[in-house]
């Protein structure tokens, strides 16, 4: 006589076996709200069109609201308004807020709403002060995000620094900072490399090394090759240009630590200006 085993293997070789199945349309609406606040803002959109019940959920205050930041009616200014919660995030997404007074800028990494910031250089430590206007001197643009960004003028010791602390970053979470800046008759740059680091202050963390002028502007010194992981600036959609700084997870277990970027080139002595500085960016990334 066949076991109980035996005769479900036998069953299941047949394709017979079913494993117990729900209709999630068929829960009330609340539950399928409920539900799909726990997944991303991605699984959201994928989950639209699965049935009425589902865009109906999808579509509520309910959840986008529980992508929103804890404390997001403080960001917010007064003169802004919107229709509904999905509305506000997307234009979080969008059009980045300036907070601090000004000194930084905030928006959310679209498909995973994680928290994403630029230091503006007012929040930046410039050595060679941007308060000595031969050095550095504060400058207004149209295309900045900030109401007045650093233009380099001239200095041979070339160091920024910034500081971000750990607990205004979403846990979980893969970070890049990128040092943003447009150039403008640069000169001096061409020589040397910038060494660029982003790590917790107090640990060694992670370094890149990347050249500050645009690849068809350098004037190599010598007959070297370039090492493979020097890296050139590349262009944003914005109109800017970007270099990678390093990179951090943050396990979300570190809440009074700060996270320090930085970016040198001080080895040649040499005299260097013509950079425009908008800021640091520490952007969320996420898979695709």
């Amino acid at each position: 006589m066949k076991t109980e085993v035996s005769e479900m293997e036998e069953r299941k070789g047949k394709g017979k076996v079913m494993c117990g199945t729900l209709d999630l349309s068929a829960l009330p609406l609340d539950c399928i709200t409920l539900i799909i606040s726990f997944t991303s803002p991605r699984d959201a959109c994928r989950l639209s069109p699965v049935s009425t019940a589902f865009n109906s959920a999808t579509e509520s205050d309910a959840v986008w609201e529980s992508f929103l930041p804890s404390q997001y009616q403080a960001l917010i200014p007064s003169s802004l308004s919107f229709s509904s919660k999905k509305q506000l995030y997307l234009s979080l997404c969008e059009n980045p807020l300036l907070i601090e007074a000004g000194r930084k800028s905030f928006w959310m990494e679209r498909g995973s709403g994680k928290k994403c910031y630029m230091l503006s250089p007012r929040d930046l430590t410039i050595i060679c002060s941007v308060d000595t206007p031969w050095y550095w001197r504060w400058v207004s643009i149209p295309e900045a995000r900030f109401d007045e960004v650093a233009e380099l003028r001239l200095v041979c010791w070339f160091e920024i620094r910034g500081r971000i602390s750990i607990s205004m970053l979403s846990p979980m979470t893969y970070y890049k900072a990128y040092l943003v800046y447009r150039v403008r008759n640069i000169y001096g740059f061409q020589f040397y490399p910038a060494q660029l680091s982003v790590g917790v202050v107090g640990t060694e963390g992670s370094r890149r090394a990347a050249y500050l002028e645009p690849e068809r502007d350098r004037i190599p010194i010598d007959r070297q090759p370039i090492p493979n992981d020097v890296q050139f600036p590349k262009a944003r959609v914005d109109g800017w240009l970007e270099v990678e700084m390093g990179e951090f997870f943050n396990e979300g277990c570190v809440d009074d630590g700060e996270l320090e970027m930085s970016a040198l080139e001080i080895q040649g002595g040499n005299e260097k200006g013509g950079l425009i500085l908008q800021g640091i960016e520490i952007r969320a990334i996420t898979p695709n």
